[in-house]
């Protein structure tokens, strides 16, 4: 996966893309998402950072269709798509890989991203996986081969997803959210379980992913340095709260940061 760096584009007069408006989740009485809103622009690569419990996870939930929110809005290219199911919110353009990696790990990683297809071809998932027309059939197959050689899979490609490493599970979710052709990625802690050469490896290669294909990037991510070397802006949570918003290093300077997800170092 190891890939040439490129010059990271000025995305600070670019269209918005997402803007989400107080977005609120309450279980019970414990509030994990209170009153959060933001924008995302169109080629950004947008950082989500906060100590564990910070509401992260929730609000890429609330955000791809996973969790209805209690309250507040998500608009999606002038499109309000709050509430809407998970497949409709990836039809719209958003895909997104998961903190707990979901794959089928009784099929082989082609499969597997054979399958993720589905929502942009006229079969079905089932379809998808027991067979579709001939002609759509080797367009789907062709792209499941560019994608697993994007993310350095391609020599694995009949092994079964359940067998590959906890890193390899990483890169094929990866390539699997890119086969449903999104405009706005999601990624969900993508270098956990990463070493620290794929982990360096991971910073060009998300670049080089939102410049393929002309992507807006959203990721959750516990290595501060990675975020902060990749990210064109940061926000940050803390018990479900957004503390602090701005380029990486300026937040890594704001005080609240420090204390609340820093430790106070």
């Amino acid at each position: 996966m190891t890939v040439p760096a490129s010059v990271p584009p000025n995305t600070s007069t670019r269209p918005v893309v997402l803007e989400a408006r107080n977005m609120t989740r309450r279980f019970g009485g414990l509030v994990a998402v209170n009153n959060v809103s933001f924008d995302v622009r169109e080629g950004e690569i947008f950082g989500l950072i906060g100590p564990n419990g910070a509401g992260k996870t929730t609000l890429f939930n609330l955000m791809t269709g996973l969790t209805p929110p209690s309250s507040g809005t998500l608009t999606y290219g002038g499109q309000t798509v709050t509430g809407l199911a998970p497949h409709r919110v990836a039809e719209k353009g958003m895909s997104r890989t998961f903190q707990n990696i979901r794959l089928f790990r009784g099929l082989s990683a082609l499969e597997n991203v054979k399958i993720a297809q589905h929502i942009r071809t006229g079969a079905g998932l089932w379809q998808g996986v027991l067979g579709m027309a001939k002609a759509e059939e080797v367009g789907v197959e062709r792209r499941a081969w560019e994608l697993l050689d994007l993310v350095g899979l391609s020599d694995r490609a009949g092994e079964l997803a359940g067998n590959f490493s906890y890193g390899d599970q990483r890169r094929l979710e990866i390539a699997r959210a890119l086969a449903t052709q999104p405009k706005v990625l999601l990624l969900d802690e993508p270098a956990a379980g990463m070493n620290t050469s794929e982990k360096g490896n991971l910073t060009a290669f998300i670049r080089e992913v939102r410049d393929r294909f002309d992507l807006t990037v959203l990721l959750i991510e516990h290595h501060v340095p990675l975020v902060m070397g990749l990210c064109d802006r940061v926000a940050v949570l803390n018990f479900g709260e957004l503390i602090a918003m701005g380029d990486p290093a300026n937040v890594q300077r704001d005080p609240k940061v420090i204390e609340a997800y820093l430790g106070g170092e």
